[in-house]
């Protein structure tokens, strides 16, 4: 029954935020469309439920080649491959906006883990592998919410990635946490604190909301 509910509220809520976005969704893909390299939609190979490949979404926000350059997959705070508005299209998230198509076509839900691209996918453990998208994806999730600011962790560290190496066990134990608490009740949860995150970013509220999540190790 929740897997149903969470698919019926999916399809509710990406139908209001598509109508009540429109505006802001409009003059992004025009600006997109007159600037930079002139692509409005990036489509990246991601893996995703059951650990099958889907293509997610995103406004384009850095120049197309950007996984063959500098940190790869990685992307630091003051990226000089993000594009001018590509920026701030990421600090505000509008990038991920586009998401919601693959939430109207079952690829993704509104909250669960965060779908990687295959490179990601294998810093975790088999056992996380094995795990993790035994839900659908999610544009947001408790992962998420920890890590808002992964950018700047990652771009602070003296090692770029020997710290994103290290995010992600931690991250697994998180949507494994996720995993045995799923219920409509925290993801409801989930949904405010990220809308929160956006308003209020420098307030996060997840450890008060959550109070049994595993410890943070760094």
């Amino acid at each position: 029954m929740y897997q149903f509910l969470k698919r019926v509220i999916d399809i509710l809520i990406a139908t209001v935020a598509f109508i009540i976005l429109s505006p802001i969704l409009i003059p992004v893909m025009i600006i997109l469309k007159l600037t930079g390299e002139h692509e409005i939609f990036y489509f990246q190979k991601r893996v995703g439920y059951k650990n099958q490949p889907f293509y997610i979404w995103k406004f384009a926000t850095m120049l197309k080649n950007s996984p063959s350059i500098g940190t790869g997959e990685i992307t630091l705070r003051n990226d000089p491959r993000v594009l001018p508005i590509g920026g701030f299209l990421r600090k505000t998230k509008i990038n991920e906006l586009p998401q919601i198509f693959n939430i109207f076509k079952g690829d993704m839900s509104i909250v669960g883990p965060r779908p990687l691209m295959e490179v990601s996918f294998n810093q975790y453990n088999a056992e996380i592998q094995s795990k993790i998208y035994n839900v659908r994806p999610g544009m947001t999730g408790i992962g998420s919410l920890i890590f808002r600011d992964e950018e700047k962790i990652i771009s602070e560290a003296a090692d770029a990635k020997a710290m994103y190496a290290q995010i992600f066990p931690y991250k697994g134990a998180l949507e494994m946490w996720y995993q045995a608490n799923a219920s409509l009740l925290t993801d409801f949860k989930i949904i405010f604190l990220t809308a929160w995150s956006i308003v209020f970013p420098e307030n996060n509220l997840t450890n008060k909301f959550f109070k049994d999540l595993p410890p943070r190790p760094f």
